[in-house]
């Protein structure tokens, strides 16, 4: 067996450093941060939603950069295979609505005391509060771990420096610095899991208002490329939310200017039946206002945008309401359009897209194609996925499988 130095102590780093220990190495985990897990710790809102047990089809249809470079890694850690790993390591989960897998105890530093007990257990050597500054590399083969205070020779290193997202966590790029200089390429870094900055200004009349249940649509040059449902927030910004977060990781690579979102208010209505309910609405009270009669139908503030959409004006009876007027209401409400102006910034993101171009590594064994005794794993690598547990699944197959290999 041989010497591992793991740098990074995030989620993809403590599963690289257990498995290494696991199979029998000398291994040291370096950290930057004065703890283990920092990015753990506010993920699903300080919940830590860790897998998913949606079935492998699913899996992988929803990683969007790369997933058949994630066959072997999902092999050798499946979703079942973590969810199993901490229940026996005693950390009791839970599923929640849409296939989400979340500790019992609503904590996520659950998760990471969790993963930190068996590194101990393992006699894993863990050093907080020591960064890395550059990897010593000679005739292709990496031979020891440069820090601020010393040296360390190695047979392997892998290293799980995360991306650039949320740099307050420690996040700031050092795993590209690294892959770099070892002549590796990396590929456009975007933010991913992100909120859409919206063009206009109607948005801002909906600010703060949260909405379950509904669909949205991304068209691309006027082809439809991405559909979601489920829910969504309008902000200070534009919107955000779940779909919303899922849908920017398709859009970040793509022209904006040729984008529009597209979002159905009643997607479990059609047209012919939300026209059947609007005219049972209005027969019944064709007296009132139109807006006071849409007020059965959505939240107030969304009202003034569906009826200015439509050209309506918000005082006219429902009696006066035209066949014509009618489709333009039903048309707001299952195709109320925005053009996107950006994403938030990368900083605010929940992952990195791109990163370590995955053509350069093995990837039945994270090893570097290019340096001998260099593994990635985690968000360093060109892989992301949408939000649900993915991306922390990814981490730690992708670390298991270096550290298995290491």
């Amino acid at each position: 067996m041989g010497k591992v130095v793991v740098v990074g102590g995030g989620a993809a780093g403590m599963f690289a450093a257990y498995a290494s220990a696991l199979y029998g190495n000398e291994t040291i985990l370096l950290e930057k941060n004065e703890k283990l897990g920092k990015k753990i710790y506010i993920t699903g809102k300080g919940r830590c939603n860790l897998t998913t047990t949606v079935d492998k089809e699913e899996f992988f249809n929803s990683i969007v950069r790369n997933s058949k470079f994630m066959f072997s890694a999902m092999s050798n850690l499946s979703p079942e295979d973590t969810f199993s790993f901490f229940e026996n390591s005693g950390l009791p989960l839970k599923v929640e609505r849409g296939n989400r897998v979340f500790p019992a105890s609503d904590k996520a530093s659950d998760v990471t005391k969790t993963l930190e007990k068996c590194l101990i257990q393992l006699g894993v050597d863990i050093r907080l509060n020591t960064p890395v500054t550059s990897l010593k590399i000679e005739n292709s083969i990496v031979c020891s771990v440069i820090t601020e205070n010393s040296e360390i020779e190695c047979d392997s290193v892998i290293v799980c420096c995360g991306g650039i997202s949320y740099p307050l966590t420690g996040s700031c790029g050092d795993g590209y610095k690294f892959a770099k200089a070892a002549g590796h390429n990396v590929v456009d870094l975007r933010p991913s899991l992100v909120g859409v900055e919206l063009l206009g200004a109607d948005y801002l009349q909906m600010q703060g208002l949260s909405l379950k249940n509904v669909a949205l649509y991304v068209r691309y040059n006027g082809k439809k490329i991405y559909e979601d449902f489920g829910e969504m927030l309008f902000t200070h910004f534009g919107i955000s939310g779940p779909i919303v977060l899922s849908c920017s990781s398709k859009i970040n690579r793509l022209d904006l200017s040729q984008i529009e979102l597209v979002i159905d208010l009643k997607p479990a209505l059609d047209t012919v039946t939300l026209d059947s309910r609007l005219l049972r609405e209005f027969k019944e009270n064709n007296s009132k206002s139109i807006f006071a009669v849409m007020r059965a139908l959505l939240p107030k503030s969304l009202i003034n945008v569906v009826l200015d959409r439509a050209n309506i004006k918000h005082d006219k009876s429902c009696s006066e309401i035209t066949v014509l007027e009618r489709q333009a209401i039903i048309n707001s409400l299952k195709n109320l359009t925005f053009k996107p102006k950006k994403l938030r910034p990368v900083e605010e993101a929940i992952v990195t897209s791109g990163g370590v171009d995955v053509k350069e590594i093995n990837p039945k064994t994270m090893e570097s194609k290019l340096i001998k005794g260099l593994f990635f794993a985690g968000e360093v690598l060109d892989v992301d996925a949408f939000t649900g547990g993915f991306n922390l699944q990814l981490a730690f197959s992708t670390g298991y499988t270096a550290g298995i290999n290491a």
